[in-house]
Order: C-alpha cells, then sequence, then structure tokens
C-alpha cells in the first residue's frame, strides 16, 4: 500500500479524513503516521479469496475486526500487508469458511477475519 494509493481509494470512497493523507496531522491526533482506510486494508486481504475463487460473487460473507493500522510510510515502497488464509470448515450449501491472516510489520492487523465463500 503506498500514500497514492490511499488518495486513490479516499476518492473513491469519499473517505477523505486527514490520518489517511496527511502525515503532520496524523502525529498531531497521536498516530505513528498516515495510517491506511481500514475498508481499504480490508478490502485488500479479501482478494486472496477473490483471486482464488475467479469470482467476487462468491464471498457471500466476510468480516473483520480492526486489531491494529497499517502504517504507510511516504516512500515509494509505502506498506506491505502479507495474507494468509485457509478452508477452516465446511459448511451447508456447498458453501466453506476461509480464515485469513493480515500482518504488517511484524502485527496481526485484521482480527476475526473470516469469509463464507460458496463453492461452484
Amino acid at each position: 500500500m503506498t500514500r497514492a494509493a490511499l488518495v486513490q481509494y479516499a476518492g473513491a470512497s469519499g473517505d477523505f479524513n486527514p490520518i489517511h493523507w496527511n502525515e503532520k496531522f496524523a502525529k498531531e491526533v497521536g498516530l505513528p503516521d498516515v495510517i491506511a482506510h481500514g475498508m481499504f486494508t480490508m478490502a485488500e486481504a479479501v482478494r486472496v479469496v477473490t483471486d482464488w475463487t475467479g469470482d467476487p460473487g462468491a464471498v457471500v460473507e466476510y468480516g473483520v475486526r480492526f486489531t491494529k493500522p497499517v502504517v504507510v510510510p511516504n516512500d515509494d515502497k509505502g506498506a506491505t500487508v502479507e495474507v494468509s488464509a485457509k478452508v477452516a470448515a465446511k459448511l451447508d450449501d456447498n458453501t466453506v469458511r476461509v480464515d485469513l491472516v493480515a500482518m504488517s510489520a511484524g502485527q496481526k492487523v485484521l482480527g476475526m477475519s473470516r469469509a463464507v465463500v460458496r463453492l461452484a
């Protein structure tokens, strides 16, 4: 995630909170630096599942808890969010529960991240 991606997301979502683009403001309110939008982090994490299924519409339910912010430095590299996923349970109606783990800078940034996916 880069600062440019955060600005693009702000434009798409309408969330122009300065903690997502203004380093000075973010630090004044006690954050270490600019942080990624929670919903952007959430969307990027579930991409692992949608890439796996090949169909974003196959995700019938998705939820997370935001545990730590993703700090996005002002450089060309930005922040890295590493996501892993595993099928944790077979459910009814040809669906499965997929549990996700999202990490950034050695910290878990999403908790209780789970998706219910309808298999083809």
